[in-house]
């Protein structure tokens, strides 16, 4: 599922934007300044992040181009109230993907979100494999062996994040976030236990060997052993 972070001091604002971002269907966190958003972004992946350039901590595009530095990858839609065509150019010399002056319509917002998110689902191979599983993502197939796999959509979810991370282990938090919407499933919550169960029912439908690992309290690890 789809997920993008919005970095925004204007309270109004803030809500305004994450309301019309999750009626299109996207999982929507929020913070009020860098240090938040810092904390988020190192335990969690999103598609796409919107910062407001002024916040209380400081100006968002320091931040965006040192993490840049670091080979930070996912897109970035900067809002800010400063339009002179310099402030537009260091927006995107320092990192943005994006620029929107305020006051903006919040549709046209969500569209060039929408936009970017697209952009960051590209950058994932349109076919993930790990030893002979195969997932075809844009025609959500799933084959082992050369063997066609029905799976619902929630195991496909599960199924595609944990390839995406092969060998790594994955924390059940993690995967409760990326392919669960607590707004929209009342089960889904840090007590639930709907991870083990569609892995229990993937690993049945994977057959052996074994490909999906418990990691003792962590969570799992896809992978050959």
């Amino acid at each position: 599922m789809t997920r993008v972070m919005i970095v925004e001091d204007d309270e109004n604002l803030r809500v305004a934007v994450a309301a019309k971002l999750r009626a299109e269907g996207l999982q929507v966190d929020v913070a009020r300044d860098i240090a938040t958003a810092d904390r988020a972004l190192r335990d969690r992946h999103y598609d796409c992040l919107i910062f407001d350039r002024m916040l209380p901590d400081g100006d968002a595009i320091g931040y965006v181009h040192a993490r840049r530095q670091q080979g930070w990858g996912v897109p970035v839609l900067f809002l800010t109230a400063r339009d002179a065509l310099a402030d537009r150019v260091a927006g995107f010399e320092h990192g943005g993907d994006d620029y929107l002056v305020k006051p903006f319509a919040v549709a046209e917002l969500s569209a060039r979100v929408a936009n970017l998110c697209r952009r960051s689902a590209t950058g994932r191979p349109p076919v993930l494999r790990h030893a002979d599983l195969t997932m075809d993502c844009a025609r959500r197939e799933v084959r082992r062996a050369g063997v066609l796999l029905t799976l619902s959509s929630r195991e496909f979810a599960v199924l595609e994040h944990l390839l995406a991370r092969a060998e790594q282990a994955v924390d059940r938090a993690e995967l409760m976030e990326h392919c669960w919407d607590s707004r929209i499933d009342p089960l889904a919550g840090p007590k639930s236990n709907l991870v083990d169960v569609v892995v229990k029912r993937l690993r049945r439908k994977l057959r052996e060997p074994e490909l999906i690992h418990t990691v003792r309290g962590r969570g799992y690890r896809l992978g050959s052993a």
